[in-house]
């Protein structure tokens, strides 16, 4: 028998995971909480179905961690007490030193990031295996992006996200975790490199298979650092999660708003009273969350694919998919299926091994691939007409394009405070000469393959558009406001006139319609050049901006 000692075994997450740990042959575990009696009937409860000796003491991590450990003898050392960002090494380090391997369910981004650096050659001199982050994220999230993205010749995107159902439990530790970031930069993959966002902002609306559209929005965790160079993604990874009850995910974008701002410091004392929330706001909500891991890039045979790895959990089983890949850990440890060292469990684990644990709970996943294409703009205009247009331009809007391109570019702006007002109101970058420009295309989503959102960065300042074909009309939409645009394509390039436009999907008047000079050219260089003129009726000059690009990345010959 292996003694596996469980830390943090009464709360959310440790509760489940001792539940699954206890029918697992070979081991003798022993669960630990700061309360002994909390340890010891959690140990009752599980003793007359488990298939392994399970016992409960008192632990506390912070007092004499080192006595209590030795006394143990463990195998192993598993630690899911959390929350992980505001803890050092010492449980890992104390395990080592006394022979054991260590697994724990940490997701806390600074925690991970230092793991290996700090604990891997101690690990080694042990002949010992340390695993931190054998949870959802990363070991679970990073093993179905290699699946999918196996044998692929680009990957453009990666975006992952967790949907939890609203009625499941919530400790304070992961309240007090997902506070810690809220309104505070984390990082993002995002034109090709390592960038950041605000944590809980407002995020977008994404469908979650089985689950239907949910607001997710983004969160802090390592993947963006690792996946990112790790799978040479060309454009962009992002981690978003979504609460289910509307008013706790609103909460928590008005919360990371207030610190944005700096009108609100320290939001860790809202944690007992957003505990005692809960109880009002799951009451609307359901057992059923999910997970979704979307990759966009060109396959092994050169074409344009979507692929989708979901997880759907039903019968509040949600809380349940942290500990898969931890339990996923002990197996293999069991068959020593893990050299020794100390690193992240998104290097020693996969995709199967983990789903392999889903088996007793009501738990299900699923993959989906399917190709992208035809492009936008070939679609508006057809084929042959597509064709016809500069191979710079084609380059640019082809379904196989490289997602992100830069250049230079001149930002002209016009006079006066409606003006000043609408460029703030859309987003439109403040004026300048020979300003560094970066243009990101994502291209379709899961609810319209066929639609591209644009991204213009000029010299920091960002502002989008989604751009979509409907009813045989070019539409191009910022925020509310959308512009039906009569495109126009020739061997000199493309033009992109307003000839209607429309608030929320209502008609607005033509007399106040905005106008728009838009070219797609190409320079004597050879490079994509645009020229965009935005006017108003009574005030003229809105904006113009002009310059040229080129792909981020040599093409690879796919497009």
């Amino acid at each position: 028998m292996k003694r596996v000692v469980l830390i943090g075994a009464t709360g959310v997450f440790g509760r489940r995971l001792a539940r699954h740990l206890s029918r697992m042959d070979g081991l003798d575990l022993v669960l630990t909480s700061r309360s002994a009696d909390k340890a010891e009937a959690l140990a009752k409860e599980l003793a007359s179905e488990a298939s392994v000796p399970v016992s409960g003491i008192a632990l506390d991590r912070d007092k004499e961690l080192v006595a209590a450990l030795a006394a143990l003898q463990p195998w192993l050392v598993i630690d899911a007490s959390g929350p992980f960002q505001q803890q050092g090494y010492e449980v890992p380090t104390a395990a080592l030193l006394l022979g054991a391997h260590v697994v724990d369910l940490a997701d806390a981004r600074d925690y991970l990031t230092g793991y290996g650096p700090q604990l891997d050659e101690l690990a080694r001199q042990h002949g010992l295996v340390a695993l931190a982050g054998a949870s959802s994220t990363p070991a679970l999230s990073a093993a179905a992006a290699r699946e999918l993205s196996e044998g692929w010749r680009r990957l453009d995107t990666v975006d992952i996200a967790i949907t939890p159902g609203g009625r499941s439990e919530v400790g304070p530790a992961v309240i007090a975790a997902v506070l810690s970031y809220a309104g505070k930069p984390v990082p993002i993959w995002r034109e090709g490199e390592l960038q950041t966002t605000s944590g809980w902002s407002v995020g977008e609306v994404i469908d979650m298979p089985g689950l239907g559209p949910r607001r997710v929005a983004p969160v802090e965790t390592v993947d963006a650092e690792t996946l990112g160079p790790g799978l040479d993604v060309h454009f962009r990874v992002s981690f978003s999660a979504g609460l289910e009850a509307g008013i706790e995910q609103w909460g928590l974008a008005l919360l990371a708003w207030l610190r944005r701002r700096g009108w609100v410091a320290d939001l860790a004392p809202l944690v007992p009273f957003l505990v005692k929330a809960r109880r009002v706001t799951r009451l609307w909500t359901s057992d059923r969350g999910g997970m979704r891991v979307a990759i966009t890039g060109i396959d092994a045979k050169g074409r344009p694919r979507r692929a989708y790895w979901s997880l759907l959990a039903e019968n509040d089983d949600g809380p349940q998919v942290p500990t898969l890949a931890a339990t996923a850990a002990v197996r293999a440890l069991l068959t020593d299926g893990i050299a020794p060292g100390a690193r992240s469990a998104a290097e020693a684990l996969d995709l199967a091994m983990i789903e392999a644990e889903i088996a007793p709970y009501a738990i299900s996943t699923s993959q989906d691939e399917r190709s992208v294409g035809p492009a936008l703009f070939e679609s508006v205009f057809g084929a042959k007409a597509f064709a016809g247009m500069p191979a710079a331009i084609r380059a640019f809007h082809s379904a196989a394009a490289e997602p992100v391109w830069r250049g230079r570019a001149d930002i002209a702006r016009g006079d006066g405070a409606v003006v000043g007002l609408l460029c703030r109101f859309f987003g439109l970058p403040a004026a300048g000469t020979d300003l560094p420009v970066t243009v990101s295309v994502a291209r379709g989503d899961s609810r319209d393959d066929g639609s591209e959102t644009w991204i213009r960065n000029f010299a920091g300042q960002r502002f989008s558009s989604h751009l979509s074909f409907d009813r045989g009309e070019l539409r191009e939409a910022f925020g509310p406001f959308s512009f039906t645009l009569a495109a126009e394509a020739g061997p000199e390039g493309l033009a992109l006139p307003i000839a209607a436009w429309r608030v929320f999907g209502l008609p607005l008047p033509r007399f106040l319609m905005p106008s728009a000079t838009a070219r797609e050219t190409v320079d004597a260089e050879g490079r994509f050049r645009f020229d965009v003129r935005l006017s108003l009726p009574f005030f003229g000059l809105l904006a113009h901006y002009r310059g040229w690009l080129k792909p981020r990345r040599p093409s690879d010959g796919s497009g």
